[in-house]
């Protein structure tokens, strides 16, 4: 029998099994992998000692980077409370709970920003001071508190005090028995057992998106005026369902409630495009509720973003523990709206009221109303509540103890029970779900029973209802044409310039629908019609490249071929039941040169076919969004060898030619037609740790920051490749290279203070490269500008944590920044006024972040991280 077992679960997710050593490891976590373990037969029901029980892996190796292709790929939460609770790992007198802890393998950076995330997952804000900066006041953030550690058996616990870690270098390391693993190269791993030896590949092909566990199907979906539209009913267990959630259809619009995981299959099979999607109702951070937010970053614009503070405070952290950012940079991607608890708030009309329910982490579920004849209409969407009796159980009158009060209780029992025309509950029982015998006296119209992997009993069937996947509640029914009101919308962004009038005239053209895997038009025919595209997604499948892309609504389809009567150069096929405003393209021509359209739509027209070509730019972009960005292109020309500059603030797309990334004179990635660069500077303002050189005569459309920053899809790709780059330029660099290494004994145990920490000493090391090389004064100053800035923007970020928590020492250590920054003057104008030797700066630097960090700053990390600060 093979020491050694590997198992291909699915795209970035494998098994390696060592019965013998006792170890089993899932390879790469992203969304539902413990569904994908499930269907393998990986993860079984079991018994031991008469108690019930399930087998699961009690090892996880991390992929190296954070988002592939879009999406999350280190999701350990829902595999490791698979361990702790369904394994018993965790629970006590449980018969799986031998002392022995679940593993945790990968690069210490992405080690630690995984317990970070888990951190957060499991208790979302962890004292009464994040709670009073959420918004609360001090009594209720006190109160919440109290909750919170009745949740937490008393306790809040850093995950590093519940896991074993593994950090991975380029030598093998050993993970348990003799079992060894070591990093080959990105994402590329090699396990070894007893002259045994396994492959694992966590690298996604492009394109490739992680797998959904379940199938879905196709729906077409109305667009009402006040709807309802069931897109998940199970729970993080369920292999057969999505997780709890719901989408509204309120005037047309689309509105989520929660985004749990493989949102992207979701909103296909519904027959909706991201850009379609107006905003995102949050209840909470789990998992199940927060898989999917990856998606709703790839529209062409910001999506609203509808949570109470506490709820959002949660949220963002939880990201930016995930993914090694700021909690400010979430509104880069979001357009967020605060709402205010217990009160009914107005959203365009759409009035929602959020509630509070006791949970490990904050969370509101939502009570939606919209004015009818007739009176209100109603949806109660009760996402992660708690059963009576275990609400019951946690009563204290102590304020010193954790528990609740009895009229706090009395006050959530009574929200639970508002009625409402259609209620959706969740009902999955233990101790921080539901239970369906709550709500057996309840006077709502419509029960709807959701959030549990288990099958109705009798009881609940007489209490509630199921809704399967696509069903619709209509409780306001539509006698407007919303279509053509989204078609209205798109034509006066691509048409600026026309009448009103004019337009009407192409309103007028016939709406036409497509079934999904219809082809609209093919590569290489020419195309009698132009199609806007409204509802659903339309699949680009290029003839002579390999890209392809996803468009949404708002997109244009075939204007090019049928503007000059030439055959298709791809392929349109909808991958979802579609709707399209149908033009003749003999029609469209005429209304075109009526106007004096034709010579600026064919510049944009040949500029936008290119950009679109592109996986920057290709995918969900739409057509009025790729206009704004060619309308602000311009092309530069490189000669072979030379070194190519595009500008701080732009990001360089390459038209024609060939470059190389250099690094020291070390190649790390070649470039050609659609490839871009200049990301690290122009959007995450980071000192450039690489040069591009032309290999022969090339060609680069420079886009500006600005423009690409407005657009979250396009800057999520932006951010995925600027992580990938930065992993690649780490790995080149060796001792032998004169500068500063932030080592693991620089962590002050705070993951955002080590990773302002981290790029002070990038950019300090920008600094010394160019005092090296013999750079120009502009690039010094350039350099030190970066520097001095940041030092500032972190002393201040530091300050505010430290009197946030009231840090006894906070003064004097506020004081040691200015003495600091006084310092970095001193040497901005020693620079100015003569050169200094390169050995000589990196001492001064070293001396200025590095002694500071170890002396000064370790000693605040104690105090912070009792405080539950990590």
């Amino acid at each position: 029998m093979s020491g050694l077992k590997k198992i291909e679960v699915g795209p970035g997710i494998v098994w390696v099994e060592v019965p013998e050593a006792d170890l089993r490891v899932l390879c790469g976590c992203p969304a539902d992998s413990v569904k994908h373990m499930m269907l393998r037969g990986l993860i079984l029901p079991t018994e031991i000692d008469g108690v019930r029980s399930e087998t699961g892996p009690n090892a996880i190796l991390l992929s190296d980077v954070m988002i592939q292709n879009g999406a999350f790929c280190n999701l350990g939460e829902f595999p490791i409370l698979q361990m702790f609770y369904r394994q018993g790992m965790l629970l006590p007198g449980h018969p799986g709970n031998t002392g022995r802890r679940p593993i945790l393998i990968g690069r210490s950076e992405q080690l630690k920003t995984q317990l970070q995330y888990i951190y957060r997952g499991n208790y979302g804000l962890i004292s009464a001071e994040e709670l009073q900066e959420a918004g609360l006041d001090a009594e209720t953030a006190h109160d919440m508190m109290r909750l919170k550690l009745k949740f937490a058996f008393g306790r809040i616990q850093h995950p590093r005090e519940l896991f074993e870690t593994r950090g991975l270098a380029d030598e093998p390391v050993e993970i348990k028995d003799g079992v060894t693993v070591r990093r080959l190269s990105l994402n590329q791993f090699e396990f070894a057992y007893r002259g045994e030896t396994a492959t694992v590949d966590l690298n996604l092909p492009p394109f490739e998106i992680h797998e959904c566990p379940y199938t879905l199907g196709f729906h077409q979906i109305p667009r009402e005026y006040f709807a309802v539209i069931h897109s998940g009913d199970g729970d993080g267990w369920d292999i057969r369902r999505p997780s709890m959630g719901a989408i509204l259809v309120y005037q047309g619009g689309i509105y989520l409630v929660d985004a749990g995981p493989n949102l992207v299959y979701a909103l296909n099979a519904l027959g909706i495009g991201i850009n379609e999607v107006e905003g995102v109702f949050h209840t909470h951070s789990h998992d199940d509720h927060f898989a999917g937010l990856t998606t709703l970053i790839r529209a062409d614009r910001r999506i609203k973003y509808f949570a109470t503070p506490m709820v959002r405070a949660a949220v963002a952290k939880k990201l930016a523990a995930l993914l090694s950012i700021e909690e400010e940079d979430f509104s880069d991607y979001f357009d967020v709206h605060d709402l205010a608890l217990n009160q009914w708030n107005d959203v365009a009309g759409l009035e929602v009221r959020p509630i509070f329910s006791p949970h490990p982490v904050e969370t509101t579920p939502f009570i939606f109303r919209v004015l009818a004849e007739g009176g209100y209409r109603t949806y109660a969407h009760l996402a992660d509540v708690v059963g009576r009796k275990i609400l019951e159980g946690m009563i204290t009158d102590d304020p010193a103890k954790p528990g609740i009060s009895r009229d706090w209780v009395d006050r959530i029992m009574a929200d639970y029970a508002e009625p409402a025309d259609v209620k959706k509950v969740d009902i999955g029982g233990g101790l921080i779900h539901g239970f369906a015998e709550d709500f057996a006296d309840d006077r709502s119209r419509k029960i709807i029973l959701s959030h549990t992997a288990l099958k109705l009993t009798d009881a609940q069937k007489r209490i509630g209802s199921g809704a399967s996947f696509g069903t619709v509640d209509v409780l306001v029914p539509s006698n407007r044409d919303f279509s053509r009101r989204a078609a209205w919308g798109h034509l006066t962004s691509y048409f600026p310039t026309v009448a009103v009038s004019h337009l009407q005239i192409l309103l007028n053209c016939p709406l036409v629908s497509f079934n999904p895997e219809t082809i609209l038009i093919k590569d290489g025919a020419i195309s009698n019609s132009i199609y806007l595209l409204l509802n659903g997604q339309v699949e680009m499948l290029s003839g002579d490249s390999r890209m392809r892309s996803q468009l949404s609504s708002g997109a244009l389809l075939g204007e090019l071929a049928g503007l000059h009567g030439l055959p298709s150069m791809e392929t349109y096929r909808a991958t979802s039941y579609v709707l399209a405003l149908r033009m003749s393209c003999e029609f469209y021509l005429e209304f075109v040169k009526r106007h004096d359209l034709f010579g600026d739509i064919s510049r944009l027209l040949e500029i936008r076919e290119f950009l679109q070509r592109t996986w920057l730019f290709g995918e969900v972009v739409s057509t009025g969004a790729l206009n704004r960005i060619a309308n602000q292109m311009s092309l530069k020309s490189f000669n072979a060898g030379e070194t190519m500059l595009v500008g701080d603030r732009h990001v360089g797309l390459i038209r024609s030619g060939h470059a190389m990334r250099l690094m020291g004179g070390q190649e790390l990635e070649q470039l050609g037609p659609g490839d871009f660069f200049g990301e690290e500077t122009s959007v995450f303002e980071t000192p450039r740790l690489s040069n591009v050189f032309a290999s022969k005569a090339t060609e680069v459309y420079t886009v500006p920051a600005t423009v690409l920053g407005d657009i979250p899809g396009v800057r999520w790709k932006l951010f995925e490749t600027f992580h990938r780059r930065t992993r690649a330029c780490s790995e080149l660099r060796n001792d032998s290279v004169k500068e500063l290494v932030w080592r693991d004994d620089y962590s002050v145990n705070i993951q955002r203070i080590d990773n302002h920490h981290r790029r002070l000493i990038q950019m300090s090391n920008r600094l010394i490269d160019a005092s090296r090389k013999g750079k120009a004064d502009a690039e010094m100053a350039e350099a030190m500008d970066f520097l001095m800035g940041y030092a500032m923007y972190h002393f201040a970020e530091e300050e505010a944590l430290l009197e946030l928590y009231g840090y006894p020492e906070q003064p004097g250590h506020a004081a040691k920044h200015k003495r600091l920054l006084a310092q970095i003057r001193e040497l901005e104008e020693r620079l100015v006024a003569e050169s200094m030797p390169a050995d000589e700066l990196l001492a001064f630097l070293h001396d200025w972040i590095v002694n500071h960090i170890l002396v000064e700053d370790r000693r605040y990390s104690a105090f912070v991280n009792e405080k539950g600060v990590y």
